[in-house]
C-alpha cells in the first residue's frame, strides 16, 4: 500500500458563481457594491503611503463597463494573490489591506462581477513600483496575466463585458442609481459618465443638512423627531427617526445601515430593541460585522451591545421630551402607546411617563392614570374588556370609577404601580363588589318580584343562574349579568369529572371541595326599569318564565359573553314565543 498523498481542492468557478447568485447575494446588483468597495479600499491603502493622493473613482457605461480608481494598484505577485485565489483574506491582509479601515472582509468580491459579466479585465499599476499588469479572466475559470506596454497611471481599471441576457446591468440608467445608493457616503468623488453621484459627507455630520428632508428622501416619511445617536465602541453614528403615526407592533423593524460608509442595506433588522418598533435608523458603523453577503448584520455580542445602547438613548430622549415638551410627549404616546407601554413594564421613569400622559379607558372617559387617581384615589380595574364594557355604565351611574385593564400590558403596568406606590394604589375589582354597591329596592317591589322569580325559576335553572333584585341606574338597563369565576370553574370541573374515570373524578372533586356552593352567574334585575316593574305585576306564570328567559339572554348579549348552545336555543325560543304572542297567538 503506497504512502499518503496530499491533493489540492479543485474549484468549479461556474459552480461558485451559481452558489453566489442563488444562495449568497440577493441580486446581481451587488457587483456594483463590490467594485466600489475594491476601489475605495485601494484609495485608503494608497493614502497610507501618500496622504495627498486624489480620492477619485470614475465609471463609464456602455457595451462594456469600466471603473477606474486612483488607488494603490497591484504588482504582478499581488495580482496572483488577490485576484486569482479564492478566499485568501489573510493574503489580502499581508499585502497591506488590513481589515481595520477597509471594507473588504471575505475575499470573494471580484467573483460577483461574473454574476453579470462573461469576462473581466483588470489593468493595474502599483504605487510601490513595478510594471503595469493586465489580468484577464472568463466565467469558465481561466485567467491570464501579462505586462502592459506604454504609460499607465498608478491605480486600477476594471473592464466588464456583459454576459448574454445581462447587458442591462451595465447600462447607465441601472448603474447610476446603484452607485448612488451604495456609495452615497463614500469618502471619494465617484462619477458615472462624468456626473458626480455621491455626496461624501454624512447628513448628520453636515450642520446645514435638513434631516427631515433626508428622512423623506431615503425612508419615505416626515419624522416626528430626528434623534442623533452614537455608540462609540462600535464606531457608530447616525440618526433615529421617530415615525409620525402609529404602526402595528408586528411590523418589521428595518433600518438603513452603512458599514464604513458603504451601504449594507436599507432593510436591516435587529438594530433596536423590539419595543422601539416606531423608530427607523440610518447609521454608519465601523466595528459591527456584516454577514458574508454584506446585506445584513451578524448577530454577535457587539450587535447586542449596540441594540441595548441605542435603546437607552431613545428611552432617554423620551424622558427629556416629557420634561421639555410634555404636550408632544403626550402626542407621541398616543401614536405609539404599545411600544412605550412595553418599555414601561421594566423601566420606572417610563412608567411615570405613561402614568402622566397615556390615556386609559375608564368610566370617566379616556384619561391618564394620574388624573384618574386624583379623582378616585385608588385605581379599581377590570381585567377583561367585555366585562368592563358591561359593568362600566352601571359603575359610572353609582359614582364608582373603573379602569379597563384588558388591553396589552395594562395589567402589568398597574401591578408595577402597586409595587412602586403601595398595594392600595391599584387593585382588581370583582363583579360581586359592584353588586354590593347597588341599592336594595323598596320592600313591596322586592316582595312582588320575588314571587315572580319563584314562578319563573325554571327558566333560570336551565342556565345555572340565580336572580337577585336591586335598585340602580341607568334606568334603561333592565338586567345585569354577573359571573362568579370561582363557581364557573367549579361547574366546568364537575362537568369534566362526570366524563372522567373514577380516579381522575375523585381528584377533580378534591380540587372543587373548597369553592363553596352557589351558581356561576347571577341575573341582577333593575327595579327602576319599566319592563322589570311590569314583570312584577304579571299574573301569567308562562309569560313570567318567558320574560325572565328573555331578560337573561339579553343580559348575556350585553355582557358579550360567548353564547352556549342552550343560550342560543333560549334566544330563538324566547324571540319566537314573544313574536307569537305579539301577533295574537296563544
Amino acid at each position: 500500500m503506497g504512502g499518503i498523498m496530499s491533493h489540492t481542492f479543485r474549484v468549479d468557478l461556474r459552480g461558485i458563481i451559481d452558489l453566489l447568485s442563488h444562495h449568497l447575494y440577493s441580486s446581481p446588483r451587488v457587483y456594483v457594491r463590490e467594485l466600489l468597495q475594491n476601489a475605495v479600499d485601494a484609495i485608503t491603502a494608497r493614502r497610507e503611503l501618500d496622504p495627498s493622493c486624489p480620492a477619485e473613482v470614475s465609471i463609464t457605461c456602455g457595451p462594456e463597463l469600466t471603473i477606474t480608481d486612483s488607488g494603490v494598484g497591484l504588482t504582478e505577485d499581488e495580482v496572483h494573490g488577490l485576484l486569482s485565489t479564492l478566499g485568501r483574506t489573510s493574503k489580502r491582509d499581508d499585502l497591506g489591506f488590513a481589515r481595520e479601515g477597509f471594507l473588504g472582509q471575505f475575499g470573494v468580491g471580484m467573483l460577483s462581477c461574473f454574476l453579470v459579466a462573461s469576462s473581466v479585465t483588470v489593468i493595474t499599476r502599483s504605487a510601490r513600483g513595478g510594471a503595469a499588469v493586465r489580468w484577464q479572466a472568463d466565467s469558465s475559470g481561466n485567467y491570464s496575466v501579462s505586462a502592459v506596454d506604454g504609460e499607465v497611471a498608478v491605480g486600477t481599471t476594471v473592464v466588464l463585458r456583459a454576459s448574454r441576457g445581462n447587458e442591462h446591468w451595465l447600462e447607465a440608467d441601472v448603474v447610476r442609481p446603484l452607485v448612488s445608493d451604495y456609495g452615497d457616503l463614500l469618502p471619494a468623488v465617484v462619477t458615472v459618465d462624468g456626473e458626480v453621484v455621491t455626496r461624501g459627507l454624512r447628513p448628520w455630520d453636515d450642520e446645514d443638512a435638513e434631516l427631515s428632508a433626508y428622512c423623506e428622501q431615503v425612508l419615505g416619511f416626515t419624522p416626528f423627531e430626528a434623534i442623533p445617536i452614537e455608540v462609540e465602541a462600535a464606531g457608530l453614528t447616525g440618526v433615529a427617526f421617530v415615525l409620525p403615526s402609529g404602526v402595528h407592533p408586528g411590523t418589521r423593524q428595518t433600518h438603513r445601515v452603512y458599514l464604513k460608509r458603504m451601504l449594507v442595506g436599507d432593510n436591516v433588522e435587529g438594530l433596536l430593541p423590539d419595543w422601539a418598533y416606531f423608530v427607523r435608523c440610518v447609521v454608519d458603523a465601523s466595528a459591527i460585522r456584516p454577514t458574508a453577503s454584506r446585506e445584513s448584520l451578524y448577530q454577535d455580542e457587539m450587535l447586542l451591545a449596540v441594540r441595548e445602547e441605542l435603546g437607552e438613548q431613545i428611552r432617554d430622549w423620551l424622558i427629556r421630551l416629557d420634561a421639555i415638551e410634555p404636550r408632544r410627549a403626550g402626542e407621541l404616546l398616543a401614536a405609539h402607546h404599545l411600544g412605550i407601554k412595553s418599555l414601561a413594564r421594566s423601566d420606572d421613569e417610563m412608567l411615570r411617563l405613561v402614568e402622566r400622559w397615556l390615556p386609559f379607558e375608564t368610566t370617566d372617559g379616556a384619561i391618564p392614570l394620574r388624573q384618574f387617581r386624583r379623582k378616585h384615589g385608588a385605581i379599581l380595574y377590570i381585567p377583561e374588556v367585555d366585562e368592563f364594557h358591561q359593568l362600566a355604565p352601571v359603575a359610572a351611574a353609582q359614582g364608582l370609577g373603573l379602569v379597563n385593564a384588558g388591553y396589552a400590558y395594562d395589567m402589568e403596568l398597574l401591578n408595577r404601580l402597586s409595587a412602586l406606590d403601595g398595594p392600595a394604589v391599584a387593585r382588581r375589582v370583582a363583579p360581586s363588589e359592584l353588586l354590593a354597591a347597588l341599592a336594595d329596592p323598596e320592600p313591596d317591589v322586592e316582595a312582588a318580584l320575588k314571587l315572580r322569580l319563584a314562578e319563573g325559576a325554571a327558566a333560570l335553572d336551565r342556565h345555572d343562574c340565580d336572580a337577585v333584585v336591586r335598585d340602580f341606574d341607568p334606568v334603561s338597563l333592565p338586567a345585569l349579568l354577573i359571573s362568579n369565576a370561582e363557581q364557573q370553574r367549579r361547574l366546568d370541573t364537575e362537568q369534566t369529572a362526570a366524563d372522567a374515570d373514577p380516579l381522575w373524578a375523585e381528584l377533580l372533586g378534591q380540587l372543587t371541595a373548597d369553592t363553596g356552593s352557589g351558581r356561576p352567574e347571577q341575573l341582577v334585575l333593575n327595579c327602576r326599569n319599566p319592563l322589570v316593574q311590569r314583570l312584577a305585576r304579571l299574573t301569567d306564570p308562562s309569560l313570567v318564565e318567558l320574560t325572565l328567559e328573555s331578560l337573561y339572554v339579553h343580559a348575556v348579549l350585553q355582557a358579550r359573553r360567548a353564547m352556549r348552545p342552550k343560550d342560543t336555543a333560549a334566544l330563538n325560543r324566547s324571540f319566537l314565543e314573544l313574536l307569537d304572542r305579539a301577533v295574537g297567538g296563544k
